[in-house]
């Protein structure tokens, strides 16, 4: 089943010319025979964050939406509180496994990362760090597998007609 994601870089220093993570993003997403939707690049800035976040939203195209950049402990990194702001549930086993992915690629340096994960208007929302071993490292631990329906013994896709259940 083919997945439509948005991508969105939170970076005040990148373009798209030299956005090296979101370009490993497009090009797992391609591989993985899913959907780009839309891709962005935004500010640090958590209101411009939260703004594309609730267009994507609620584009009815759209299934997940990964981000990537912003998840550091800086003072401009502000990605997980706009999450936070915009969060239904939020799915902490994600951060958690990614860390524990992460400690085999940098080790201890991985307690720096806030990466994390949301339910969000029935869409799953990924931050993922800004650097490219942390997009390598989510992609390919974590969501190539999750958002490919035929992982058992169960997936994030299979769950997508249930997401806004009350």
């Amino acid at each position: 089943m083919q997945v439509n994601i948005a991508l969105l870089t939170v970076t005040d220093t990148r373009t798209f010319d030299n956005d090296k993570s979101g370009a490993i993003l497009v090009s797992k997403i391609k591989e993985a025979n899913h959907h780009l939707v839309d891709r962005k690049i935004c500010k640090d800035d958590k209101k411009d964050i939260v703004i594309i976040l609730k267009e994507w939203i609620n584009q009815k195209n759209i299934d997940v939406i990964i981000t990537t950049g912003g998840t550091g402990l800086t003072g401009r990194d502000i990605t997980p509180e706009a999450l936070e702001e915009i969060a239904d549930k939020h799915i902490p086993g994600f951060g958690e496994i990614f860390r524990n992915i992460s400690l085999k690629t940098v080790g201890t340096s991985s307690i720096q990362s806030r990466a994390c994960a949301v339910l969000s208007g029935g869409k799953y929302i990924f931050a993922l760090p800004g650097s490219s071993g942390g997009v390598t490292d989510a992609w390919e631990g974590i969501l190539k597998h999750q958002l490919d329906i035929k992982h058992k013994p169960c997936n994030f896709v299979e769950l997508f007609p249930r997401l806004k259940e009350k």
